[in-house]
């Protein structure tokens, strides 16, 4: 049997992946110079496949590229190929994450579905499951989660209606009685009815056949009450005075705040007095913010972190000794004039601090925005949730000049000799709400009368 003709091995040069078309090989292997190839002894073809229809000229190298640029291109081909790989990979570890993560979803729907089966298995405890009502039978795990809502619902209901009890004996109004009693019979009523429906299941005298229809009768009356009470609350707004109302931040958020559609003029004393209540910690936040063109500070109070209140005019900065985190309604002012910087701090009335040199001779600017409930780090903007105000405030007003002592606690006693800021007096008219922020009927002096 004759020998084989020994294979003679390639160029380093020609030593290109397996992964690589046989083309390029071709390619490169008839671009390398004559006097390179003669140098490996006899001359050999390595041929590659060509389609009936494809140009074989196209198979070789015209002279015009270099074996550098080639060997650059099958590089860059090669690089391609393992991103390729590598994404592939990366998806198949996704798909299969995927597919067990809808495995072991299918399986719980499955012991979902199967009451009394074991979850675990070997004699484990017993799951009762309930499968999905499509009849519009209730189950009676879904009854009693409903009589639970509806005992919620009742509830707001009740205090909204004891809300407006209140709000009826101020004003003394017959009709308003008369329909509070009507409300008052008809909530009863629903109590009796679900109390009826929680006993009958603990006695197990479930009926479920006439359930649906009895849950809609219930779910109309609560939504007929739900609107007449809405209609005493909106007739209770449009008759309470225009100040007597108090705005709530319930959240440290950075897009609840109220900002007063007036501006400041330029002022060369002030005098700011509100209400205020809040628990939150650390620090309740920022309860007003004013800013003017170029200065986001201009005028600011703010309680942020573990520090104390601090009043900043103009950047310049005071602390204010007010211990009014409690949870309760507090009266607080501050007054400061720019002759010498002088600033004084009451709280329910009495004088707490005072001091001078708090930024002297700077009139507070005039064209600028005034925010309740967040700090500006921009004009009408910048708001931050780390010193956004959470609680309660009312009646901010604001003078242009000092209030003297009996003036203040005129204001925080509630007295009717008590006057309205003569720059920003607090009206609803006066402002505007945003992000979920929301107005109640203030409470603090009714509960001082």
């Amino acid at each position: 049997m004759a020998a084989l003709p020994r294979r003679l091995p390639l160029p380093p040069f020609l030593s290109l992946p397996r992964s690589l078309p046989l083309s390029l090989a071709l390619l490169l292997a008839l671009s390398a110079p004559r006097g390179r190839a003669q140098s490996f002894g006899q001359t050999r073809f390595i041929c590659t496949s060509v389609p009936l229809d494809g140009d074989m000229c196209a198979a070789t190298a015209p002279g015009g590229g270099s074996a550098e640029e080639l060997k650059s291109t099958v590089l860059q081909l090669r690089e391609t190929v393992l991103q390729q790989k590598e994404t592939i990979m990366n998806q198949k570890d996704t798909i299969r994450e995927l597919t067990a993560k809808l495995g072991r979803c299918e399986s719980q729907s499955v012991l979902d579905a199967l009451p009394g089966e074991s979850k675990g298995g070997g004699g484990g405890r017993k799951q009762g499951g309930f499968s999905k009502n499509t009849m519009g039978d209730l189950s009676r795990a879904p009854a009693a989660e409903t009589l639970s809502q509806l005992g919620q619902t009742l509830q707001s209901l009740k205090t909204r209606l004891e809300n407006l009890e209140q709000f009826s004996r101020m004003n003394s109004s017959g009709q308003s009685t008369n329909l509070k009693d009507i409300l008052q019979n008809k909530i009863d009523d629903l109590e009796k009815e679900v109390l009826s429906r929680v006993n009958s299941l603990e006695e197990g005298k479930y009926n479920p056949k006439n359930e649906s229809e009895e849950r809609g009768k219930i779910e109309s009356t609560l939504t007929s009450l739900h609107q007449r009470i809405s209609d005493l609350e909106k007739g209770q707004k449009d008759n309470r005075p225009p100040d007597r109302f108090q705005l709530t931040f319930p959240l440290r958020t950075n897009y609840m705040y109220a900002k007063v559609k007036k501006s400041l003029p330029e002022m060369y004393a002030f005098s700011i007095c509100m209400w205020i209540k809040s628990s939150a910690s650390p620090g309740m936040g920022t309860p007003f913010s004013y800013a003017v063109p170029g200065q986001a500070n201009e005028l600011v109070l703010i309680e942020w972190g573990n520090n104390p209140m601090e009043i900043l005019i103009n950047d310049k900065v005071a602390k204010l000794p007010f211990i009014i985190n409690d949870g309760k309604w507090h009266h607080i002012c501050v007054t400061w004039t720019t002759r010498d910087g002088v600033w004084e701090a009451y709280q329910d009335g009495t004088q707490t601090g005072s001091g001078e040199n708090l930024a002297p001779y700077h009139p507070i600017k005039p064209q600028g925005v005034l925010v309740l409930g967040q700090e500006q780090d921009t004009l009408g903007g910048g708001f931050d949730a780390t010193q956004a105000f959470v609680g309660e405030l009312a009646h901010f007003n604001v003078w242009d000049r000092r209030l003297s002592p009996g003036e203040v606690y005129a204001l925080a006693t509630c007295s009717s000799k008590a006057q309205a800021g003569n720059v920003i007096a607090w009206a609803e008219a006066n402002i505007d709400i945003y992000g979920g922020a929301t107005k109640w009927t203030f409470e603090a002096c009714r509960q001082l009368n």
